[in-house]
C-alpha cells in the first residue's frame, strides 16, 4: 500500500515521466489501432515497428546525437519508405499482401539490425542506450520524451477528432466513399501517416518487437464490447491507458520488471478476458446463450410430445412414461432427464412415480408450439408451393421463434384454418 500510495502521488519526476509517456502512446496507438483493426490491415503496424529501425540508426550516425525529436523523423521517413515498399511490391509482383508483408519487415528489420550493430562497434560514446529501441526501456524515459509524445498524440488525436467521419467511411466502405467524391488516396495517405506517427512514438517505451501489440491488441478487444466504432476508439483508449499505468507500477514496486512487456501483458490479459467474457461476442456468453437456446428448444419439444399424445388418447393430463415420448419423437436419455427435469422445475409437468403429467400451464404451452406448427406448415404449403412431406422440417425450426404477433398474421393471412396439411387439427388458441 506504501508503494501504491508513493507512486500515484507522483513525487519523483520521473515517474511522472514514465506514466504519463506510456499512457499518451498507449491512447495514440489504440485509438489508430482501431482503423488498422477494420480496415484488416493490422500487419502494416508490425511492419512499421520493425521498420523503423534503420531509420532510428541513420538518424543517430547523421546526427551524432539522440535527439527525441530527431529520432523519431528518421523513424518516421523509414517507416513511411516501408509501407512505400510493400505496396509497389504488391501492385507490381505477382507477391500476395502476407508475402510483401513478411518480405518488406524482415528486409528493413535486417538493415536495421547492422545499422545498429555498426553503430555499437564504432566506438561513438553517444550511442549508448540506443539498443533499448529494439526491446524498449519505458524507465528510461525523460521530459524531452515526454515533450515528443505529448506533442505526436496530441496531433494524432486532432486529425482522428477532425477527419473522424472520413476514416470511418474508408474503412467501413471505401468504394462508396469513392462514389460520393471523398479522396481516398489523400485520405489513405493520411491515416499511414499518423499510423505511422503512432508506431513511432512507442517504440522507445515498447521497443521494435512488442509495438505491433499496442497498436492492435486494444481494437481487437474492444472490438467485442461494442459495435460502434466511437465506443470502440473510446474502450480501446482506456485499455491502452490502463495498460501503461499497470505497467508502470509493476516496474516501478518491481525493479527486475520492464515496462513495456508488462503493458503488453496487460493488455492480453484484458484481451483475453474479452474473446471470453464481454456480453456481446465473448466466447463463454455466446455458449452460454447457446445452451440456453437448446434447453428451450428441448423443453418445448418435450411439451409438444406431451401435447401429440393428449391428443392420441383424448386425455392431455394422462400420465406419460418417458419411452412414450421417444415413440412421438427421439431424444436421447440425457435430454430426456434433463428435460423433464427443467420441465418439473419450471412448472409445466408433474412426476407420478416412474411417469409424468403435464400440468395446466404445461398443457398451454405444448398446444401454442403445436398450434404455431401446423401453421406454419400450412402456410408453407398454401403460399410457397412446397409440397406437404417436405415441410415439417422448416415447421420443427420456425415454430420456436414465432412472436404473438406474427401468430396473429399468420392466423389471417391463412383465414384462420382448422387444419394443416395433414388434416391435424390446427388448436385454437
Amino acid at each position: 500500500m506504501e508503494t501504491l500510495i508513493e507512486f500515484f502521488s507522483f513525487e519523483y519526476p520521473n515517474i511522472k515521466y514514465v506514466v504519463f509517456g506510456t499512457i499518451l502512446l498507449s491512447i495514440s496507438s489504440a485509438v489508430v489501432g482501431c482503423f488498422t483493426f477494420i480496415k484488416k490491415k493490422s500487419l502494416v503496424g508490425d511492419v512499421v515497428s520493425h521498420a523503423v529501425l534503420p531509420g532510428i540508426c541513420i538518424s543517430f550516425l547523421a546526427s551524432g546525437s539522440k535527439d527525441p525529436f530527431l529520432l523519431i523523423v528518421g523513424a518516421f521517413v523509414s517507416g513511411w519508405i516501408s509501407i512505400i515498399v510493400m505496396d509497389a511490391i504488391i501492385k507490381n509482383t505477382k507477391l500476395k499482401e502476407d508475402a510483401a508483408t513478411g518480405l518488406s519487415l524482415s528486409v528493413f528489420f535486417g538493415i536495421g539490425i547492422l545499422l545498429m550493430t555498426y553503430i555499437q562497434h564504432s566506438g561513438n560514446a553517444s550511442q549508448s542506450g540506443l539498443d533499448t529501441f529494439l526491446f524498449g526501456k519505458a524507465a528510461a524515459l525523460v521530459g524531452m520524451d515526454l515533450l515528443a509524445f505529448s506533442i505526436i498524440a496530441v496531433m494524432v488525436l486532432i486529425v482522428v477528432f477532425i477527419f473522424y467521419k472520413e476514416f470511418k467511411l474508408i474503412s467501413f466502405d471505401p468504394q462508396f466513399a469513392k462514389v460520393i467524391g471523398l479522396p481516398i488516396q489523400r485520405l489513405e495517405v493520411l491515416l499511414t501517416s499518423i499510423t505511422v506517427l503512432a508506431v513511432v512514438t512507442g517504440i522507445q517505451a515498447v521497443g521494435v518487437v512488442l509495438m505491433a501489440a499496442m497498436l492492435i491488441t486494444p481494437a481487437a478487444a474492444a472490438r467485442f464490447w461494442t459495435n460502434r466504432l466511437s465506443k470502440m476508439l473510446l474502450i480501446s483508449s482506456v485499455f491502452g491507458a490502463f495498460s501503461g499505468i499497470s505497467g508502470a507500477f509493476i516496474s516501478y514496486s518491481t525493479p527486475s520488471m520492464p515496462t513495456g512487456p508488462w503493458m503488453v501483458m496487460i493488455l492480453s490479459i484484458i484481451a483475453l478476458f474479452s474473446f471470453f467474457f464481454a456480453p456481446g461476442r465473448g466466447i463463454v456468453i455466446n455458449q452460454w446463450r447457446r445452451f440456453k437456446i437448446q434447453s428451450q428448444l428441448l423443453e418445448e419439444n418435450l411439451l409438444k410430445a406431451f401435447f401429440k399424445i393428449g391428443e392420441s388418447s383424448g386425455n392431455f393430463f394422462m400420465e406419460v412414461e418417458a419411452n412414450d415420448l421417444r415413440l412421438v419423437r427421439t431424444f436421447s436419455s440425457g435430454q430426456l432427464s434433463r428435460g423433464l427435469r427443467k420441465l418439473s422445475t419450471n412448472g409445466y409437468v408433474e412426476k407420478a412415480g416412474n411417469s409424468w403429467k403435464l400440468s395446466i400451464e404445461g398443457h398451454d404451452k405444448g398446444k401454442r408450439i403445436t398450434r404455431l406448427h401446423r401453421l406454419w406448415e400450412l402456410y408453407l404449403t398454401k403460399y410457397l408451393r412446397i409440397a406437404p412431406d417436405h415441410v415439417h422440417e422448416d415447421a420443427d425450426t420456425i415454430e420456436h421463434v414465432i412472436t404473438p404477433e406474427l401468430e396473429r398474421r399468420l392466423e389471417k393471412l391463412l383465414d384462420y384454418p382448422t387444419s394443416d396439411p395433414h388434416q391435424s387439427a390446427i388448436p385454437t388458441r
